[in-house]
């Protein structure tokens, strides 16, 4: 099974931004991390500060096909990118919605999310272990 982790703004700056939040792992930590706990998954890792790279990429892996999941970190897009949500549902692949931090526990403005309606589910405020969590639930929607 092929599974895209698909990560937004200033997820590239993991392990420098606010540590106290977010830890002290980088995406590469991460996304290592991810391959070396699932080695039989094939993962693509995509990071982009674009939005539209996000979409265009959501896209590529729908009309490619082969992908069973979406394991998706839009970072600050998570709470008002209507495009996002828009590209999510124009998709048939499961996309599970992610967070490092609890985002209802921080800022008012952080606990609305714009995506979450139309994931699959979400995994908020374990840190790295989100993604691995967000993976496992990826494995649970094919069986």
């Amino acid at each position: 099974m092929s599974i895209l982790v698909l990560n937004g703004p200033n997820l590239s700056r993991l392990g420098k931004r606010e540590p106290e939040v977010y830890g002290s792992r980088t995406l590469d930590d991460i996304n290592r991390e991810l391959a070396e706990a699932f080695p039989d998954i094939l993962f693509e890792f995509f990071q982009s500060e674009d939005e539209g790279a996000l979409l265009e990429k959501l896209f590529h892996i729908e009309d490619k096909g082969g992908y069973g999941g979406v394991v998706l970190n839009a970072g600050a897009l998570t709470h008002y990118s209507i495009a996002l949500r828009d590209a999510i549902s124009a998709i048939t692949i499961p996309v599970v919605e992610v967070h490092l931090s609890n985002i209802y526990a921080r800022e008012e403005f952080r606990h609305k999310s714009v995506i979450s309606a139309v994931c699959m589910g979400v995994i908020s405020g374990f840190g790295a272990n989100s993604y691995h969590l967000g993976v496992r639930a990826v494995l649970a929607l094919a069986e």
